[in-house]
C-alpha cells in the first residue's frame, strides 16, 4: 500500500509555514492594531509590491486648495489654481532571521516533550513581531541618537535590521513637544529636561492642539463618526501620569476613561483610556531621548509620539512566496537545513518588508513627539 508522506523539510510544508508566519507575526505585534491597508490606518499597508516587482513604492500627498474662489460676475477663466503635491518613497529590504536545533532523532529530543521545530517557528514570530515594533517607533519617534540597550538588545536605528530598511529622520522641529513643570519654563531640547518635566495630561491637549491648528494638520483615524488620535507612553510616563494628584490629571480622568466607544475597533484593545478624544496606549518600546548636539542618548527622558492617520508607511512583498492557485502569496519564506546527518536542524525565516515615517515638504505627516523627563520610580 502507497502512503503519501511530507518530511520535515517538504516545500509545501515550508510555504504553509512562511504564510502563517507573516500573519501571526504580524498579529503578534504589538502595533498590530495600527496597522491597516486603508489610508485611514495609522500604519497603512501598502500593497503594491505584493502584485508586482520592485523595492520602492512611491507615495503621493495632495495639499489642500487654498484659492477664494469666483462668484456671481466673476470670471472663473484664468484663475484656476494648480494642484501642490509632494512624494516619498518606501524602501524594502529583507530581514532574516534564523535557530538551529537538534534533530529529531537525537536523544535531546528525546528527553523533551515539545516539538523544536514548532518551537523555533514560534521564537521567530515572536523576534519579527518585537523588531517589527522596535523599527515603528524608531521612525515615530525619530530616534536618531547614538545606539542603546533594549531587552538586552543593542539598538541601532542606522542599521537596516533595525530600521527595516529606511534611514529615519528626526522629528520636525514645528512637530515637537517638550515638558515644561517650571513657572515661565520653556524647553526646547530633549537634554534641558529636568525630574519635575514629567508627563501629564495637559501635553496630550497640547499634542492634539498643534495636531488640528497646523497649517498641514495632523488627520484624525475616523471610529464610528467620530474622530481619535492615538497616544503612545513609555512606561516611565504612565507611571508619572498614574500617580499625578493634581486636579485634572489622572486621578479625575481615569473615572471615566473609557466608555466603551468604538469596542469592537483594535486600536482600543489592551488601551489605557480614552481622553480628550485620544487612545492612550502604552509601550516599552517607545524610544529615549537624544542629546540635540552630540546624539548621545539621554536615558531619563522618553519621547512619547501622538499619531494620526497614515503616521507611518509600511510595504511587504512577495517574491519568496508569489500567489498560487488561488493560495494567498507571502512576504516570508521558511527554510530548513539539516547538518551533521540530520543530528541538527537549523530553521529560518526570510522576509521583504520596510516600514518609515512619511514626511512631505520636510514636515512630518503624521506624528508628533513628546518628550519628558521619565525615569524609572524603583
Amino acid at each position: 500500500m502507497a502512503v503519501t508522506t511530507y518530511a520535515v523539510g517538504d516545500a509545501l510544508t515550508a510555504k504553509r509555514y512562511a504564510r502563517g508566519l507573516e500573519v501571526e507575526a504580524l498579529m503578534a505585534t504589538e502595533v498590530a492594531p495600527l496597522i491597516g491597508e486603508d489610508a485611514d490606518s495609522i500604519i497603512h499597508l501598502r500593497n503594491e509590491m505584493k502584485k508586482e516587482k520592485g523595492d520602492r513604492v512611491t507615495f503621493g500627498l495632495r495639499t489642500k486648495l487654498t484659492g477664494a474662489g469666483r462668484t456671481e460676475g466673476q470670471t472663473l477663466e484664468g484663475n484656476e489654481e494648480s494642484l501642490t503635491t509632494y512624494s516619498d518613497s518606501l524602501l524594502l529590504n529583507e530581514l532574516s532571521h534564523a535557530v538551529r536545533v537538534k534533530g529529531e532523532n537525537t536523544i535531546d529530543n528525546q528527553r523533551i516533550l515539545f516539538n523544536t521545530r514548532q518551537e523555533a517557528k514560534n521564537g521567530l514570530k515572536d523576534w519579527f513581531a518585537e523588531r517589527m515594533a522596535i523599527g515603528f517607533f524608531l521612525h515615530v519617534c525619530g530616534y536618531t541618537g547614538a545606539s542603546y540597550t533594549h531587552r538586552g538588545l543593542t539598538v541601532d536605528g542606522a542599521l537596516a535590521v533595525y530600521n527595516l530598511g529606511n534611514t529615519i529622520t528626526a522629528p520636525t522641529t514645528s512637530r515637537k513637544i517638550f515638558a515644561a513643570a517650571g513657572s515661565g519654563e520653556s524647553n526646547t531640547t530633549d537634554q534641558a529636561l529636568e525630574s519635575d518635566d514629567v508627563f501629564d495630561l495637559r501635553l496630550i491637549d497640547y499634542a492634539k492642539e498643534l495636531a488640528r491648528t497646523s497649517s498641514v494638520p495632523l488627520r484624525p483615524v475616523m471610529i464610528e463618526g467620530a474622530e481619535h488620535f492615538v497616544c503612545y507612553l513609555h512606561p516611565y510616563q504612565v507611571v508619572d501620569l498614574r500617580t499625578s494628584t493634581d486636579t485634572g490629571q489622572w486621578m479625575d480622568f481615569s473615572k471615566t476613561a473609557y466608555t466603551g466607544l468604538g469596542k469592537n475597533n483594535p486600536i482600543f484593545t489592551g488601551a489605557l483610556g480614552m481622553y480628550n478624544g485620544v487612545v492612550l496606549r502604552e509601550s516599552e518600546n517607545v524610544t529615549p531621548g537624544a542629546n540635540s548636539s552630540t546624539l548621545a542618548t539621554i536615558s531619563t527622558v522618553r519621547r512619547a509620539v501622538f499619531l494620526g492617520a497614515q503616521a507611518a508607511m509600511m510595504g511587504m512583498g512577495t517574491n519568496f512566496n508569489p500567489p498560487s492557485r488561488g493560495a494567498p502569496g507571502s512576504a516570508f519564506k521558511w527554510v530548513e537545513e539539516t547538518f551533521d546527518y540530520q543530528r541538527e536542524l537549523g530553521v529560518s525565516a526570510q522576509s521583504l518588508l520596510g516600514l518609515k515615517k512619511p514626511v512631505f515638504n520636510s514636515l512630518d505627516f503624521g506624528a508628533i513627539t513628546i518628550s519628558t523627563y521619565a525615569a524609572a520610580h524603583t
